[in-house]
């Protein structure tokens, strides 16, 4: 493989929001791309993601084999459940020493099962954990790297614009573990803003919640982390609840029972059902999930629990 990254070739598994993001950063340096998803596969799907691939540049890939047997570097950002699967499928095409960059949100414990697949081929197995939302930040995105081949990837990394990307342990699972645990919290309370505030708006108590919250929270805008928290779970709430049994694997895998993520993944998969029934809107509009403020998603779901009982 090349020791300059300026020419690597970097193939890319998943080409949702996050992996069209680093495809579009990566191109914009002049490094050659390629992509393979399922989702390319599939007719309702594939036009979509065609066109952005050849409007920014990007190669198409027939399979995880094609895509990864030219590749310098794998990303793989699919959802938690396809981590393992993913590395499996990519491993035995892989060049010796190629990099094989895990962002995907899944426990320790199936990290572990990723590297092996990766590292048992000849591969480097890193993994990566994304500690914030990716849009804002984009390639910078602050990101943890985990395993025996952090601290050499991570150099590399920043030649490529991943700014954010910082060695953080060489022992594999540390990263997602800090990933995980803070999700408990970060997705824990999007699911409890959603049924707090939905809550208060049915019984008229929402602007005394809100000005109690800001009295206990002054440093939180509570009206527009609420709009934010409504529209990613409605925009991204499968993946949230996939993510959230990951985190909740984690959390099992402490010893612990996790009572709080637990209720998070269903909180989270209920909305993302109401999404798909088209409650928030038509999917793939400039207007979907972007009301104005959070109000206008919570009236759309407290109409449709009590749209039976009048």
């Amino acid at each position: 493989m090349h020791a300059d990254p300026a020419h690597w070739h970097v193939g890319i598994v998943g080409y949702g929001e996050v992996g069209r993001i680093i495809a579009e950063d990566l191109r914009a340096r002049g490094i050659t791309v390629s992509t393979f998803d399922l989702k390319l596969l599939q007719p309702d799907t594939a036009p979509a993601l065609r066109a952005h691939a050849l409007d920014h540049g990007v190669a198409l890939a027939d399979d995880h084999a094609d895509l990864a047997r030219d590749a310098d570097l794998v990303i793989s950002a699919v959802t938690a459940s396809q981590a393992v699967p993913v590395a499996a499928a990519c491993a035995p095409a892989l060049r010796p020493g190629a990099f094989v960059l895990d962002l995907n949100s899944a426990s320790p414990g199936a990290k572990q099962r990723a590297a092996d697949r990766v590292d048992a081929a000849g591969g480097r197995y890193v993994e990566g954990a994304v500690m914030t939302s990716v849009p804002p930040h984009r390639s910078r995105v602050p990101l943890l790297l985990g395993g025996a081949h952090a601290a050499l990837l991570a150099p590399l990394l920043q030649a490529l614009g991943f700014d954010g990307a910082r060695a953080h342990s060489d022992r594999l699972g540390v990263a997602s573990a800090t990933k995980m645990c803070r999700s408990v919290m970060i997705k824990g309370l999007e699911a409890m803003v959603i049924e707090s505030f939905t809550a208060a708006r049915h019984f008229g108590v929402e602007d005394a919640v809100i000005a109690s919250l800001h009295e206990t929270f002054p440093g939180i805008d509570w009206e527009k982390q609420a709009a934010y928290f409504f529209q990613r779970v409605i925009e991204h709430g499968r993946r949230r609840a996939e993510e959230v049994r990951e985190v909740a694997a984690t959390v099992r895998e402490a010893g612990l029972e996790p009572f709080s993520a637990a209720g998070t993944a269903q909180r989270q998969a209920w909305m993302a059902d109401l999404a798909d029934t088209g409650l928030f809107g038509p999917r793939a509009t400039p207007e979907f999930a972007r009301s104005p403020d959070w109000r206008t998603e919570s009236d759309r779901l407290l109409h449709h629990l009590h749209k039976d009982k009048t």
